[in-house]
């Protein structure tokens, strides 16, 4: 059986959601996305729902744990997990950020990874490690970061764009994490966008961030996406030429289903400029 093609705009998948889905089935989600950490493993009631979706939807699955660019062991044994926690669910697409988060245990914290010579091939490594594993490229996510590691020999950009033809993986672009570091450090969004190796572009995120009081922004996923990310968004697709799948992310504050469709429905709107969007049901 072939796994199923992932276009268009997701949400993902929480299950504070669940029922709600399974009575309403809106045609303007897609597919949906998921942490593979927090589902493989379960059985019961949370097996029987997760089932009922990915024989209905496609599906990304979108790490947290393996710490890529950490100096701990890579996680093989979590890796072998989700190779086959794909296979049994039909997923085609294994996402993780380019940070690391764990060392001889887990920091529960995306740590921004110095950009070092060094640092690149290390990294590199361990990506071509997870997709000889996994069988397949991988996508990596610029993540959010909140202290710049000292040392730094490359720009950001640079550093992305040596550790992906290393390593020879996808690039999974956050639009938010962009705008949110944008701003806590003073860069130009559009220029950092147009540095970027593009073409190695297969995934895109959305999501809402929180400000604090002196306007330092927190990549929360806890609230609505703002006017700045969607324009930023638009901006990402009219580089790239057309439209890619983009997955809304919502983890803190989860509202009523009703509540996130129209932002959904916004991804699908801003993606018909680029590409015809078809809902999936009539």
């Amino acid at each position: 059986m072939q796994n199923r093609i992932v276009e268009g705009a997701g949400l993902g998948f929480r299950r504070e959601l669940i029922d709600a889905l399974k009575n309403t089935t809106p045609c303007a989600i897609d597919f949906f996305e998921l942490a593979p950490e927090n589902w493989i493993d379960l059985g019961g009631q949370s097996q029987k729902d997760l089932r009922f979706f990915t024989e209905r939807y496609p599906f990304v699955c979108h790490g947290l744990s393996l710490s890529l660019g950490g100096p701990g062991p890579l996680n093989t044994q979590l890796l072998h997990k989700i190779k086959g926690f794909m296979a049994e669910h039909r997923i085609e697409l294994y996402t993780e950020h380019l940070s690391w988060c764990a060392d001889h245990q887990q920091l529960y914290e995306l740590l921004p990874i110095p950009l070092t010579e060094e640092a690149v091939h290390w990294t590199a490594q361990r990506i071509r490690q997870t997709q000889e594993i996994l069988e397949r490229p991988i996508a990596i996510e610029n993540a959010s970061y909140y202290i710049q590691p000292p040392g730094a020999e490359m720009s950001e950009t640079e550093f992305i764009t040596h550790v992906l033809e290393e390593a020879d993986c996808l690039l999974h672009l956050d639009v938010n994490n962009l705008y949110v570091n944008s701003q806590n450090f003073g860069f130009d969004p559009l220029s950092f966008l147009k540095a970027l190796p593009l073409e190695r572009t297969c995934y895109l995120h959305v999501a809402g961030h929180y400000q604090e009081a002196d306007g330092f922004l927190i990549d929360t996923h806890g609230t609505t996406v703002i006017d700045p990310v969607w324009e930023l968004l638009e901006i990402t697709y009219q580089h790239l030429g057309h439209s890619i799948p983009t997955c809304l992310e919502r983890d803190f504050n989860i509202p009523s289903l009703d509540k996130l469709l129209p932002e959904v429905e916004r991804i699908r709107h801003i993606q018909q400029q680029y590409v015809e969007c078809k809902p999936r049901c009539a």
